[in-house]
């Protein structure tokens, strides 16, 4: 698991890959990702099975923000990125990851 940053000068963006590792969705045929910056939407941002077997997707988000969310692995349910920011506790008494831009 992985957040990678990559923060652009001219833009109030900045590019965050996603990335979880092989070892943890090895026998999954789907992971997406979902937080609050797509609505929760389970559907909107399939992630991308790359040849190493890892899991990976490149989104831009408004710099100066904290974003929620979480990973939706078929078969497994919902994991929480160990390399985020912070993790909160959510309305199901469960916890969110947390990157901050």
């Amino acid at each position: 698991m992985s957040l990678k940053k990559q923060f652009n000068a001219k833009k109030h963006e900045c590019k965050v890959t996603f990335t979880l590792d092989e070892n943890i969705a090895d026998s999954s045929n789907r992971v997406n990702l979902v937080g609050d910056f797509n609505n929760w939407n389970i559907e909107s941002i399939p992630m991308e099975r790359l040849k190493s077997g890892d899991y990976s997707v490149s989104i831009n988000l408004e710099k100066g923000k904290e974003y929620q969310f979480k990973y939706l692995v078929e078969g497994l349910g919902w994991l929480n990125e160990k390399e985020a920011d912070k993790h909160v506790v959510n309305l199901f008494q469960t916890e969110n990851s947390v990157v901050i831009l």
